[in-house]
Formats: structure tokens, sequence, C-alpha cells
């Protein structure tokens, strides 16, 4: 199991394209592009978000609880040789990632029903994974998709995010299968998510970069926003 980094700080802005074209010119003369990303600079990313029948981690979102957690898997550009079971914490304005490897094979099971398999798991997370699925019932619960667009800044590891076309799978539960239904989960299929992360600053440079009076902070949530239509 991997505890990726300290707990860091996480702001975000749902901006338009025209906001987009105009802050990814002035990020792009100071940040670099993810290494991780293909020739466009984007990647697709897909995860599976875990709730249970009282939709216990999208209450606490909604109600504002200050100390929260949620369960997803999570794998890029459909490719299934490289899957992460991650497990986010929130505590107020600061969140944490811990993260573990799975197989194809693990990923299938996990989409089914806890079983004694999760218990003999070398990662601990898995194990966590299956004491949450049996006392708080926990279950894969929506399927979420984006393509993003990466900048990283070494100075505070900043990394600066442009998210688009966020589409949830509605009802379809049969996560595994090659074919994915899906359907626009924000308002508008143009919309874009900026999302800024960072460890204990944010450096003036990128502050500055930033600046523009279009750019207004709120708490937007790309699982709640999939979890609209059920």
């Amino acid at each position: 199991m991997e505890l990726t980094g300290t707990y860091r700080r996480e702001l975000k802005y749902q901006i338009t394209p025209a906001d987009h074209l105009a802050l990814r010119q002035r990020l792009c003369a100071v940040m670099q592009q993810d290494p991780h990303t293909g020739a466009d600079g984007r990647y697709t990313i897909r995860s599976v978000y875990f709730d249970n029948y009282r939709d216990k981690a999208l209450r606490e979102k909604i109600d504002g609880v200050q100390h929260r957690e949620k369960f997803r898997i999570r794998y890029y550009n459909d490719d299934r040789s490289f899957i992460t079971l991650e497990k986010k914490l929130k505590h107020n304005d600061l969140c944490r990632k811990v993260d573990a490897p799975l197989t194809a094979g693990d990923y299938c099971r996990l989409l089914q029903a806890p079983g004694p398999w999760m218990l003999e798991h070398p990662q601990p997370l898995v194990r966590e994974l299956y004491c949450k699925m049996k006392t708080q019932q926990l279950r894969p619960r929506v399927l979420v998709s984006y393509v993003r667009e990466p900048y990283v800044y070494a100075a505070g590891n900043v990394r600066v995010t442009f998210d688009f076309n966020i589409r949830t799978s509605l009802f379809q539960r049969e996560f595994s299968d090659g074919v994915i239904l899906d359907i626009c989960a924000t308002d508008t299929p143009s919309d874009v998510i900026l999302e800024v992360k960072y460890d204990a600053f944010l450096p003036e440079v990128i502050r500055a970069l930033l600046q523009t009076g279009a750019l207004r902070q709120q708490a937007f949530s790309k699982y709640g926003a999939c979890r609209r239509f059920g």
C-alpha cells in the first residue's frame, strides 16, 4: 500500500472552454506537461466509486462532512494492465490519497462481492476494503469517466489539471464489460473542471497565472455530479 504524499490542498473551479484556452496558454510558459500523457497532452481516466445502499459517501459530500473517505478503483486509457485501488481522505480543506495496485483479476472480483480472497491479499488496502464492504455494505455504485489535461510544477509539488467530458455510467452495473454506456454528467458537455493541488504552499508564480476575474472556487465533486441520475 502506498501513502501518496502528505495531506495536500485542493482547489476546484468550473470554467468555460474560453477560460481553459487562456489559462493553458499562460500555464504552458511555466509548467511542464505530465510525462504520462499521450501526444495530445491528455489521458482518459475511469473510476469505479464505492458507496452503500444509504449513499453514505454521497450524503457526507452533500452535507459537507469535514472528515470523510471514498474508495474507488481507477485505470487510465482503458488499459487494465495498470489498475489501482484508492482511498481518498478529506479532512477540512486537506486531501490525502492511499493507493494499492490491483491485477485485472482482482478488479473483476472486486466488482462482484467481498470474498475471503480479499483477506489473504498482500495489499492492506484491499483487506481494509473487505472490512468496509462487510460492515458498511460498500458496493460499486457508478463508473465516472473523463479526459484529463495535466500540468506539473516541482516547487510546492503543484499539479494543475483540466478535466473534460465528465460522464456517468448511469444505471450500468457491469463495469467490467468492454462496452461502456454512459451520458454527460455536467450541465453542458463543454464544461471544464480546473483543479489545483499542492503541498504546503502555492508558489506565487502559479498563483499569479491563475488570477483571472472569471475564477470562482467551488466544491465540485465528479462523484456527486455522476450520481445525480441515480
